[in-house]
């Protein structure tokens, strides 16, 4: 069995657009994702951290932690040892409370790549590899998300284009999302049940692809 870390934030943990309600594991992608793969031959366990509003380096202000990078080494330690970390996080670094832009998303993302080839996993065991996803793109906010994302979506531009030229430097894997999905009209920044289908899919057909996982 080949284990794969999914470390991500609202958009993997499933949360349904304009609800406060959560897909079931197999609706959402990693579900998807686990389930296309299996049906391919590959053995693989998808073990999620996925928490709502989390960013690549930066807290919150009103909720605890959500910097990504701080106890990112221990859950890699716990989980080891992992064949993959799949890691799609920047969206909340565009929230209203963050006047960053999508070079700075990116230097976040960067971070966490280091932290993945420098955590205290056990003697002998392989540092994973990493694939390293941009999230789709965000649309208009609506609803309750139209202050606590106020001007992001103009601020996130480019971040794709970012962290591709992270990826090729670092030798990580990398993955598009908004060349396969949108993010939903309902509240502009997740994702519906059927555009979780579509990215479980893609990002299984993906990793096939770069030939990282063994059957």
């Amino acid at each position: 069995m080949q284990d794969v870390l999914i470390y991500s934030d609202s958009l993997t943990w499933g949360i349904i657009p304009g609800t406060r309600g959560r897909l079931n594991f197999e609706e959402r992608w990693p579900g998807v994702f686990e389930a296309s793969l299996k049906a391919l031959g590959y053995p693989v366990k998808v073990l999620e951290n996925c928490l709502n509003g989390r960013r690549t380096v930066w807290s919150d202000p009103f909720k605890e932690g959500r910097d990504g990078s701080a106890g990112f080494a221990q859950v890699l330690e716990m989980h080891a040892p992992l064949k993959l970390v799949i890691i799609m996080l920047g969206t909340n670094d565009f929230q209203d409370t963050h006047d960053h832009n999508a070079w700075l998303s990116a230097q976040g993302m960067a971070k966490l790549v280091n932290i993945v080839r420098s955590a205290p996993i056990e003697p002998g065991m392989p540092i994973p590899n990493i694939l390293i996803i941009a999230p789709p793109l965000m649309q208009a906010p609506e609803g309750p998300l139209v202050q606590k994302f106020r001007g992001g979506q103009s601020r996130s531009l480019g971040l794709a284009e970012q962290l591709k030229q992270l990826a090729d430097a670092q030798q990580c894997y990398f993955f598009d999302a908004a060349t396969v999905t949108d993010s939903s009209y309902v509240d502009g920044i997740h994702l519906d049940k059927a555009q979780h289908q579509v990215l479980g899919a893609e990002i299984a057909s993906a990793l096939v692809a770069f030939n990282i996982l063994e059957k």
